[in-house]
């Protein structure tokens, strides 16, 4: 990052100038963060999917690729 600190007579850092394309794309990352985060809480609220997504997590349960392949067909 091409970032400028701007500090006190101490040498203490007190601001930063970031770039506008760098400061748009910290903006990306948190808002995703952010829609990622919102979409998990509401996927845990259903015990259903809460469970899938331990499963998940664990890495139990679920079928493997090969069993996907089979079902579909491939």
């Amino acid at each position: 990052m091409g970032v400028e600190y701007i500090t006190d007579g101490s040498g203490q850092k007190k601001a930063v100038v970031v770039p506008i394309n760098e400061w748009n794309t910290l903006l990306e990352i948190v808002e995703t963060y952010k829609r990622s985060e919102e979409e998990t809480a509401y996927l845990l609220k259903s015990e259903a999917m809460r469970k899938r997504l331990m499963e998940a997590m664990a890495g139990t349960g679920g079928k493997s690729l090969d069993e996907v392949k089979d079902a579909l067909g491939l």
